[in-house]
């Protein structure tokens, strides 16, 4: 079973906290990296958290929220191995595993409801990475992060 890592601000808490409880229920190990409440924190730090979870393998992959899901999403992707989908259903949800082998998953929590996280959750979890012409493509993003990154 996977070891999930979650992170929110407080525009995605709410979800986090439902999510984080789905998750323990179906036999998931979660790490809830915060935030702890509805008080304003700074998505950069929280997205930062659960990209270093994963490149760290302290988690297998993360979930992480804010109120659209758009800034975290673009601080998880700073970082270098890291390829953190915006997911809004479950066709986003499957195909960043399936064809982009996303490790995180970003989540409005703000404009999407306990429902449609815990079918796109379900799907970003099982769904396996296809491989094959998509390698070269992750390949490829792979050999971006190297150029930007030096």
């Amino acid at each position: 079973m996977k070891k999930v890592a979650l992170a929110s601000d407080h525009g995605g808490y709410g979800l986090k906290t439902q999510i984080k409880q789905y998750l323990q229920s179906k036999g998931y190990t979660v790490l809830d990296l915060g935030t702890d409440s509805e008080e304003s924190v700074d998505y950069p730090d929280f997205g930062a958290k659960a990209a270093e979870a994963v490149l760290n393998k302290e988690a297998d992959c993360a979930v992480i929220m804010c109120g659209s899901g758009i800034g975290i999403s673009i601080s998880a992707n700073k970082f270098k191995g890291i390829r953190c989908a915006l997911c809004f259903d479950t066709y986003t949800a499957k195909m960043s595993r399936m064809h982009n082998d996303a490790n995180i998953m970003a989540v409005g929590g703000r404009i999407t409801t306990i429902e449609r996280a815990v079918d796109m959750v379900d799907l970003f979890l099982t769904t396996e990475f296809e491989g094959g012409r998509h390698q070269r493509r992750i390949d490829m993003l792979d050999a971006l992060a190297e150029k930007s990154w030096k």
